[in-house]
């Protein structure tokens, strides 16, 4: 027997960055909104005393805060060819198994992205033509733009409160930041955090080259700060746990610390932890939702929740798997080209550099989830492509993340034995002298590569798994190696004494390929919804009271963190349901 909630305005499926941000809008807004997350409640204070942040095993050895896989996984393959198998261990899929989502344990890259990667397919026509695409290529423009999000990148900036410094302040090329960038109307709201060893050695080293080294923009706070709905923030104590963790600092921006607070003082605001959503209900005609199912983890009862509009917010491969479950839009075929949902997977190519003094003293036990200093000098469209044969690049970055004791012991020179007097005396040497040069490239998807349902493999309540069949393009590969090349050169550049090329792309991908945890894609947004699933305010083609968002909205990968453009585009899709849709509900995009 099936259950009935009370009717509300919204319901929001996954309360992560992207979910509780669109809730704050719409419940400021008066509406009644409910959120479901499948995974527990999280409070920062009694979940993430410092005392408990600092537990390496739990939080990065056992993943604590990454969705089990045997509660939800999913199968993948290289190629229609071969039967996909269920990925059984912790991998590249880092989905956030509680209140908070993905946004508790990241470690707080917050990247805008560049005009360029919102219209890529644009630019290159113009700029190379359409023939520099690598065959079967897929790329294609956003249907938003820069202009349109930077309001929005600002305000999810001050909420999270940021620490950075400006490249381009209203057109203007500042010193120090990075002058790729696109203008930005206002300084970030904290300065940048300090520089390390590492970060001044590779900053040096770059700008000796001719290149243009800055701080990277990050979610640990550089100082005290309140961001806008009064929650005040500590300085960041560079404890070097951060990624995989919480923080009871409350020095890193995520949504517990950030967002939620505010949302629970609000009695037009409900949420429902530890409950999974089964699929979005449609009316008889198909042509709206009714709301959504899920389950109660501790009843196992299912359960209805009424709502005018249903927006998906969960972790991007959830999203897929939700559209396909609840038979909203046309699933992709690949040997006909046909279909929307799941076309436009792709991943991101990582590649650059090991490299090991001799003698330095990194000290990388303190950092933080995104100390990094980076160059742009090869990322996107930031140089002339003309003679080269792919599209994209990477940030080329150094990052002082913390060294932690368990995780580290694998970071060792070549020929270095796997046990015994000799390693030891190895890892004592590599904990101060060993670390990377990361090259965080762009990624584009690729007319073979797509997500479906599995027609084998179910989760607990008999519902298909997602299946996901991808590799590396040619595209990615060849980027790849020009990056490979680039921090080579960036690590004796730097001085140190070995320097050993890194490159995911030379080999097959797999689902343990932990290179990059930032999938994108399958639920694209665009300006046609023979190529797209959604149009430019994330709202569905074919459902027009459902809203998808998430990186499952992006076309392509930039070569960049995600976060921040989820959040630019949450707030971006909350404004347009607030203003554009409740007035007169239906297609806010008409074709």
């Amino acid at each position: 027997m099936t259950n009935h909630r009370p009717k509300a305005d919204v319901v929001i499926v996954g309360l992560g960055w992207a979910g509780s941000l669109i809730a704050e809008e719409l419940t400021r807004a008066g509406l009644d909104v409910v959120a479901i997350e499948r995974g527990p409640w999280l409070e920062t204070s009694t979940d993430h005393p410092p005392a408990v942040d600092a537990d390496e095993l739990r939080w990065d050895t056992r993943r604590d805060l990454i969705l089990p896989p045997a509660i939800e996984t999913i199968t993948v393959r290289n190629d229609r060819t071969q039967t996909a198998l269920p990925v059984r261990d912790w991998s590249t899929f880092d989905m956030g198994y509680n209140v908070g989502g993905a946004g508790a344990h990241w470690a707080g890259m917050a990247w805008r992205f560049t005009a360029y990667d919102f219209k890529p397919m644009t630019t290159i026509a113009e700029r190379y033509g359409k023939d520099k695409l690598v065959d079967g290529l897929i790329v294609q423009d956003w249907g938003v733009s820069y202009d349109d999000l930077e309001p929005f990148y600002d305000r999810y900036e001050k909420i999270a409160g940021i620490s950075g410094k400006a490249g381009n302040l209203q057109g203007k090329i500042i010193e120090g930041g990075n002058p790729f960038e696109e203008p930005r109307q206002n300084e970030y709201p904290l300065p940048p955090l300090k520089t390390t060893r590492l970060t001044d050695i590779f900053t040096e080293a770059t700008a000796n080259m001719g290149y243009h080294p800055f701080m990277v923009p990050a979610a640990q706070t550089s100082a005290a700060y309140t961001n806008p709905f009064n929650i005040h923030m500590a300085p960041c104590t560079y404890c070097g746990y951060c990624l995989y963790y919480g923080c009871g600092n409350w020095s890193k921006g995520t949504p517990n610390n950030c967002v939620i607070p505010a949302l629970m003082q609000r009695k037009n605001f409900t949420v429902i932890a530890d409950s999974t959503v089964l699929k979005a209900n449609l009316a008889p005609d198909g042509k709206t939702a009714t709301g959504v199912s899920y389950i109660d983890k501790h009843t196992g009862e299912e359960w209805e929740q009424p709502a005018d509009i249903v927006v998906f917010s969960a972790f991007q491969l959830h999203n897929v798997r939700l559209l396909l479950l609840s038979k909203i839009g046309k699933p992709y075929d690949p040997v006909s080209g046909e279909g929307t949902v799941g076309r436009a997977y792709c991943f991101q190519t990582v590649s650059g550099a090991s490299i090991f003094f001799k003698n330095e003293y990194l000290n990388q036990f303190a950092g933080s989830g995104a100390l990094s200093a980076q160059i742009d000098d090869f990322n996107g469209d930031c140089f002339d492509h003309s003679n080269l044969d792919f599209i994209g690049g990477a940030g080329i970055l150094v990052v002082t993340r913390g060294s932690r004791p368990i995780g580290n012991t694998d970071f060792l020179p070549p020929g270095t034995p796997r046990w015994g007097r000799e390693w030891k005396k190895a890892y004592k040497h590599a904990f101060q002298n060993a670390t990377v040069v990361f090259g965080q490239g762009t990624s584009y998807s690729h007319k073979d590569y797509y997500l479906d349902l599995d027609p084998t493999y179910k989760d607990g309540h008999g519902q298909p798994l997602l299946r996901m069949t991808f590799n590396y393009n040619e595209n990615d590969r060849r980027s790849a190696r020009f990056i490979e090349q680039k921090s080579v050169e960036i690590g004796y550049a730097m001085k140190a004494e070995h320097v050993v090329g890194t490159n995911s792309a030379r080999a097959n991908f797999t689902g343990y390929d932990t290179a990059s945890d930032h999938t994108i894609g399958g639920a694209v947004m665009g300006e046609d919804p023979r190529t797209s699933v959604l149009n430019r305010y994330q709202q569905s083609w074919d459902v027009h009271n459902v809203f998808v968002s998430g990186a499952s909205s992006f076309p392509n990968n930039a070569g960049y963190n995600p976060t921040a453009t989820v959040g630019a585009l949450a707030l971006w899709t909350a404004r347009a349901i607030i203003e554009k849709y409740i007035p007169a509900p239906g297609p806010l995009v008409r074709v």
